[in-house]
């Protein structure tokens, strides 16, 4: 699976605002490459930041 649908959905699923050390952790994942991913979905304007350092798929 694509690593980057991989955060995208397991953010999906949380269904609450994620620190990118959560994510990692949860998907066996660096947290370097975590914020990365997320750094592309933010561009892509699939990821919201509600508060520093918390992340949250866009509806």
């Amino acid at each position: 699976m694509d690593r980057v649908k991989e955060v995208l959905d397991y953010m999906k699923k949380a269904g609450k605002p994620l620190k990118t050390g959560d994510i990692a952790k949860a998907l066996n994942l660096e947290s370097k490459e975590v914020s990365s991913i997320i750094k592309k979905l933010k561009r892509e304007g699939l990821v919201d930041s509600p508060k520093r350092c918390y992340y949250v798929p866009k509806e």
